[in-house]
């Protein structure tokens, strides 16, 4: 399985935009600068057709580990989530 990196992202807005390389790693750094900032204020994040970004709180719990099997505090967090659309849903099961 292919894994695309930031610099492949880079190289494929480059090519199909005709951005210089400069703009196209300053336009991939400031959308994904948004998306974190966005997260991070415990906003959601809607891409219509693509899905939804969110930040899930977590409680405080007592946990395992599971070499010793002796008990841990987890402490309370946040966690980002992905939800797919539909629609993405569909393409990426499409034959």
């Amino acid at each position: 399985m292919d894994t695309i990196t930031r610099a492949d992202l880079v190289d494929l807005l480059q090519k199909k935009n005709d951005f210089s390389r400069q703009e196209a790693m300053a336009f991939l750094e400031q959308m994904l600068e948004l998306f974190a900032q966005t997260l991070e204020q415990g906003e959601g994040l809607k891409l219509s057709g693509f899905g939804t970004f969110g930040v899930r709180e977590k409680t405080t719990r007592i946990g395992r580990n599971p070499l010793t099997g002796q008990e841990a505090l987890i402490s309370a967090r946040r966690v980002p989530y992905f939800r797919p659309s539909r629609l993405l849903r569909d393409i990426v099961n499409s034959e």
